[in-house]
């Protein structure tokens, strides 16, 4: 049993690219070690129509347009700036320095609303609230090592798990954060983060003002900040390397059903409108005549040799995958904005930033990039309305060549 143990965290170890430190190696609070129980079986049309207990009208299915609107009808401020946050790992980095910079230079907007996916959605909370959480964003970005997000060593649902993440995000999510965000949602601002509905292969939309307002109730407060929680977690939580988070529901019987959800970015590295508006489907516009989109990732191939293992072609394989993915959600972004006269700025991590990491949430790495972001947001320079097809190829002409793989980066880093 032991040597399987030993075995099963170096395995993980080589999945993750570098060798398992001792502070790493810690075992997980035995109540988290348990095998979890099966769920409750319940149908398709009990999952479409279930409800986090007490706090109904909190989300909406991401790929409804109708829904949408109907959404964003009630944000009055909804066609101020938008700022679009994509996944990204400890890329998420660029983001938080982009921001503080920005905030700096003074021309910050108060954006109408906010989307965030995966580290987006870490992040999103936090630029919510404005400039005043700048400080905090810093912190989260250039002090965080791997220890504060994984521990190596599967679950029965994923290699690794993410308890350290979970304790991290509950300090960080506080009732002070959430009446915060509370007061700028009642300012008709609107806070977005998506999901994944594993069990209904959906994206879903998190209304997190809403979830915030609901803990104005001292009987729904528990529940609301638990909720607030579970859904930056669960945006965050790559299928198969980090487990899925389980959010409780009320079916329209009145009995309660454990849903599945996971990694936003399985869906789409961000979020900027539903799928049938982007693909043109639905021609409906977006209220903003602006949105800035954050993609806290590189999109030019990283040429490094794969070795004959499952899990090095895995390494490899998912990152050309999410690099195209990434391409063809800002092709796909951009034709939305041509046909509809959005304004679409984006940013993303160039060939201006020319350092590398060989281990996951490297310190010098990561206040490196958040350096970078700060020093672009600063000076205005953060931001290109290149076209779908220039982004693409300028991301191209020149891949660069990695001495190692770095599988937390490729794999985890959505």
């Amino acid at each position: 049993m032991a040597g399987s143990i030993v075995a099963r965290r170096i395995a993980c170890a080589a999945f993750l690219g570098f060798a398992v430190s001792p502070s790493l190696a810690l075992a997980a609070p035995a109540a988290e070690r348990q095998k979890p129980a099966e769920r409750a079986a319940f149908t398709a049309g009990t999952a479409a129509a279930a409800k986090p207990e007490g706090l109904a009208g909190v989300r909406i299915a991401a790929d409804d347009p109708a829904a949408f609107q109907g959404l964003i009808a009630g944000a009055s401020q909804a066609s101020e700036p938008w700022l679009v946050l994509s996944g990204g790992g400890e890329n998420g980095a660029f983001a938080a320095g982009l921001l503080k910079g920005w905030s700096e230079a003074g021309d910050r907007p108060a954006f109408g609303v906010i989307t965030g996916v995966s580290t987006g959605a870490m992040i999103a909370p936090f630029a919510f609230v404005g400039s005043r959480e700048d400080e905090a964003l810093a912190k989260a970005y250039t002090e965080v090592t791997a220890a504060d997000v994984f521990e190596f060593g599967a679950t029965p649902m994923s290699l690794t798990d993410t308890w350290p993440l979970k304790r991290r995000i509950d300090r960080s999510v506080t009732p002070e954060l959430l009446a915060a965000v509370t007061t700028e949602h009642a300012k008709g601002r609107r806070l977005l983060v998506a999901t994944t509905a594993v069990d209904s292969e959906r994206p879903v939309l998190w209304d997190m003002g809403a979830i915030a307002t609901a803990a104005n109730d001292p009987k729904a407060r528990p529940k609301a900040l638990a909720l607030f929680r579970a859904v930056i977690l669960a945006s965050s939580a790559v299928p198969g390397v980090f487990p899925p988070v389980l959010i409780e529901a009320q079916g329209p019987d009145g009995k309660t059903i454990q849903e599945m959800h996971d990694d936003g970015g399985t869906m789409a590295p961000f979020f900027l409108a539903p799928e049938p508006a982007l693909t043109g489907q639905d021609a409906e516009p977006l209220p903003a005549r602006k949105v800035y989109l954050v993609v806290n990732n590189r999109l030019t191939p990283e040429f490094q040799m794969a070795s004959r293992s499952t899990l090095s072609v895995l390494g490899r394989s998912m990152s050309a995958a999410i690099k195209a993915q990434t391409r063809a959600a800002l092709a796909l972004a951009r034709g939305f904005a041509d046909r509809t006269g959005l304004d679409l700025k984006v940013a993303q991590i160039d060939g201006r930033f020319t350092q590398t990491s060989t281990v996951p949430f490297e310190g010098k790495y990561m206040q490196a990039l958040f350096a970078h972001g700060a020093a672009l947001g600063k000076a205005g320079a953060a931001f290109s309305d290149e076209s779908a097809q220039d982004l693409v190829t300028s991301s191209l002409k020149a891949p660069k060549r990695l001495d190692r793989a770095d599988a937390t980066q490729e794999v985890a880093g959505r």
